[in-house]
């Protein structure tokens, strides 16, 4: 294989005001030819193991898409290699995958097969404790998020009345027929779901320029919190699906059920969001069209709700720290957590499934390239 292969980065799951929030059964194709879900303990070596198999696949030449931690930057959920209909997925708490074709499409990865029992049992009061604090952490942070929400709600309400709707209706009205009405769609309809931006330990994090490889054009939506930003893009989504276009949909990491990056492959378009907590400034080949929303506010009215709206600007950025604090905490508990298990592993034994594995994937690969 002589391109040069295309690595991108997304979230299947991340930490939301909801609380933990999946897309974990967007991750592998619906016709998937085998995926591997990898099952064990903190410290085992899931994330590891992926790697490996993922950094072989990139230097035979295979496209891979990272689908990272939302609990830990350095760490990941997932490797998908899309020419061969491949994946292998942490399928642990607190993104539990269960096989849905097992044997013939799904294998399950044992790796607390690798450990001796003897070494971990005598931290079973610790691990259990160690489980309940970071849990806490969590449940911390989402309290942290669920203020952050209530601002930008707040926000959002002092904002809204002062919005030229009908100015951006025209807008989406004309790039609507720019997109749709030149083409003819030659897509079956496809969507998937993940997440773009997530809320780590180390900050707020996103991989948009790695999604929107081999993109055109990329819109980009700027503007305050209820300006109509993942309105706007909603609708253009659901007119992509009536299209019957395949589209990636990536969903905002505060408020799942909002969007805040659309993938039109077909059109080789991509439209995202970039937001005063959320900035995304691009680093894109193609051409950059932006779209401000704040344009067509009266800014005039605005005046008035001025004050108030800054302060709910200065507690959705609090809670998003405070948020990021509690994350941290239990960043450090799971690196504790891992330090009893890391100790009981037989890494020699996981090293020789992983290889088994890798061997497996590669006579997949061989026998596609011979098709």
């Amino acid at each position: 294989m002589s391109k040069k292969p295309v690595i991108r980065k997304m979230f299947p799951g991340g930490v939301t005001y909801l609380g933990f929030h999946s897309y974990y059964n967007y991750l592998a194709s619906t016709d998937a030819t085998r995926i591997y879900i990898i099952k064990g303990g903190p410290g085992v070596g899931k994330s590891t193991f992926m790697k490996k198999i993922g950094e072989e696949m990139v230097k035979a030449g295979y496209d891979l898409e990272y689908h990272c931690c939302s609990s830990d930057n350095n760490s990941i959920d997932g490797i998908v290699i899309p020419e061969l209909g491949i994946a292998l997925l942490d399928g642990t708490s607190p993104h539990i995958v269960d096989p849905k074709t097992p044997g013939a499409v799904d294998e399950i990865i044992n790796l607390g097969e690798y450990w001796d029992d003897s070494l971990i049992i005598p931290h079973k009061k610790d691990i259990i404790d160690c489980n309940k604090e970071i849990s806490r952490c969590f449940q911390s942070a989402y309290f942290a998020l669920k203020d952050a929400k209530n601002a930008m709600d707040e926000w959002e309400f002092y904002i809204q009345p002062y919005q030229n709707w009908q100015g951006i209706n025209q807008i989406y009205l004309s790039l609507n027929r720019e997109l749709y009405q030149a083409s003819s769609c030659q897509g079956s309809g496809k969507i998937r779901r993940l997440f773009t931006w997530a809320h780590t330990p180390q900050g707020r994090t996103q991989y948009i320029d790695s999604l929107i490889q081999g993109m055109q054009t990329l819109y980009l939506l700027t503007g305050q919190a209820g300006t109509g930003k993942s309105s706007f893009l909603t609708r253009m989504a659901e007119d992509a699906k009536t299209l019957n276009y395949d589209i990636e949909i990536y969903h905002n990491a505060l408020e799942p059920d909002k969007i805040d990056l659309l993938i039109i492959p077909e059109l080789k378009t991509a439209l995202a969001i970039s937001s005063e907590h959320y900035a995304y400034i691009p680093e894109f080949s193609g051409a950059v069209v932006y779209l401000d929303f704040d344009r067509e506010l009266d800014q005039l009215g605005l005046e008035v709700v001025e004050e108030y709206i800054d302060l709910c600007r200065i507690r959705v950025e609090h809670s998003l720290q405070r948020a990021q604090i509690h994350s941290q905490r239990a960043k450090k508990l799971h690196d504790k957590l891992e330090r009893y298990y890391i100790p009981a592993m037989q890494f020699e034994a996981i090293d020789k499934k992983l290889n088994s594995v890798l061997d497996s994937i590669m006579k997949a690969a061989n026998k596609n390239i011979h098709r």
